[in-house]
């Protein structure tokens, strides 16, 4: 099974650095397959077989388990990882809301979370996102339509973590459809 691992921040603006050539090396020592790196923000696309007897959900936190000391030695600080199997993305991509209504990928990002979005923090969102900027919950994902750019949105300036207390990241539309085919 193709899986995909997610992290928060890295390499971004200098901080969390860590080597695409470390990461596929140290998550090849946990006897991960095919292991391929997108971008230099930390995506990774790995096969799992072998010890595993997870599945779905459980799997996804088993391997969250195993990647983050990883990152955490890498970066010399934890840093937060989403985990999705990889036919997973070809679902969120089915299901964008926003379809044909956005003329360039920096608009459009998915926001990952490891658990569904609460009921309040989707009231959250429906109450305090601002014109002309669009959300969608869908289970552990949020769809973010950013006409403006991510700059200056809410999602850029880290609003949404700090009020809602989770671990997100986002990845840009371009980088969905491209993770989809790792």
């Amino acid at each position: 099974m193709r899986y995909l691992a997610l992290p928060r921040g890295i390499n971004v603006s200098g901080s969390n650095m860590i080597k695409m050539t470390e990461l596929k090396a140290a998550l090849e020592t946990l006897g991960f397959e095919n292991v391929v790196t997108y971008i230099n923000s930390g995506n990774v696309a790995f096969d799992v077989s072998g010890p595993h007897v997870s599945k779905g959900l459980a799997l996804e936190k088993e391997l969250i388990g195993e990647i983050s000391p990883i990152l955490e030695k890498l970066a010399g600080k934890p840093i937060s990882v989403m985990v999705r199997e990889q036919i997973e993305l070809t679902r969120i991509i089915q299901n964008n809301p926003f379809v044909g209504q956005f003329e360039s990928h920096k608009e459009m990002h998915v926001l990952f979370l490891n658990d569904n979005v609460t009921k309040e923090a989707n009231a959250f969102l429906a109450e305090n996102v601002p014109p002309p900027e669009r959300f969608a919950v869908h289970g552990r994902e949020i769809y973010c339509h950013l006409p403006m750019g991510v700059a200056d949105s809410y999602l850029g300036r880290g609003t949404f973590e700090r009020k809602l207390k989770i671990a997100v990241t986002a990845r840009n539309w371009r980088t969905v459809e491209k993770l989809a085919t790792l």
